[in-house]
């Protein structure tokens, strides 16, 4: 049992790691490295869980997520702006190069990412946000 919870401890502090990176690199997803966080921390220590959900950065960025199933509009559309960048740019550059495929896969996932983020998260007030 020992182990188990080593071993959450560590994917916990890994992904917190990634998804603190990714506040600052917008390449790397903050909001699923920051779900992974507290699911790892509630299965390892709930010293680290409680610890975590009292920072700024989970308040920030993931709480209403977790707490309302929503995000505000600013964060929806700071989300869907920065994706949308990243992966113009390497569609941009791979379709310089005449490279198709991985062109179809990104167009297709960042369509998925739109669709997601448009329809399949909720759309929360900011007035809302202060309860």
């Amino acid at each position: 049992m020992a182990i188990k919870r080593l071993v959450f401890l560590i994917l916990g502090l890994l992904c917190l790691t990634l998804g603190t990176i990714g506040v600052f690199l917008p390449i790397l997803p903050t909001v699923p490295f920051y779900l992974a966080t507290v699911f790892c921390f509630s299965q390892s220590s709930q010293k680290f869980h409680d610890w975590f959900i009292g920072t700024e950065l989970y308040k920030k960025h993931l709480q209403s997520f977790v707490e309302k199933k929503g995000m505000l509009m600013k964060t929806k559309v700071s989300i869907i702006t920065t994706v949308t960048l990243l992966m113009g740019f390497g569609l941009f550059m791979m379709a310089r190069k005449g490279i198709w495929v991985p062109c179809i896969i990104i167009a297709v996932v960042w369509v998925c990412h739109v669709i997601y983020f448009v329809f399949g998260v909720k759309t929360i007030r900011s007035e809302d946000q202060a309860e």
